[in-house]
């Protein structure tokens, strides 16, 4: 006969039942579903369009002093007519400042240059409150039908 203390046959009996237990507590294994098949349309991945052809005049305007230092101060306005990149000359411009109390059309009427620039002359004298944005539209005048607006001119006297 075996000389096993009782204490040991019962140690053992009660592990191996904890043991049997936990592990019928573990997580059940599920079988994963297939998923849906996804299928993209071809056209949503077409080429995009051609982009636009750029526009054959461009113009931009820009103040000589974006922060004059006085109401009263005189800057001047410039802008540039270009077609495919160079510059046009012999077009006559024209210019509207718009200050907070009304619009002004500058009675100057330059004529671009062979870089294809203008310059007007712009005395404030006060019709802009100090830290108050203004704009100004320059347009060229390539003939009777065609007019280019450039891109506007600001300043914000001080």
């Amino acid at each position: 006969m075996l000389n096993v203390p009782l204490k040991q046959i019962a140690f053992l009996a009660f592990s191996l039942l904890l043991l049997c237990m936990v592990s019928s507590c573990g997580p059940t294994v599920n079988s994963v579903e297939p998923q849906q098949t996804v299928t993209i349309n071809k056209s949503f991945q077409a080429p995009p369009a051609t982009p636009p052809a750029p526009p054959t005049y461009t113009c931009g305007a820009w103040a000589s002093d974006n922060t004059p230092s006085s109401t009263y101060s005189t800057i001047s306005i410039i802008a540039k007519l270009s077609k495919d990149l160079a510059g046009v000359s012999g077009i006559n411009a024209t210019a509207t400042v718009h200050f907070r109390s009304g619009d002004v059309t500058l009675d100057q009427h330059p004529v671009s240059d062979a870089g294809g620039y203008v310059t007007f002359t712009l005395p404030l004298q006060g019709r802009q409150p100090r830290m108050n944005p203004a704009t100004v539209d320059v347009f060229f005048a390539i003939d009777a039908n065609t007019k280019v607006q450039c891109s506007h001119a600001f300043f914000t006297p001080r």
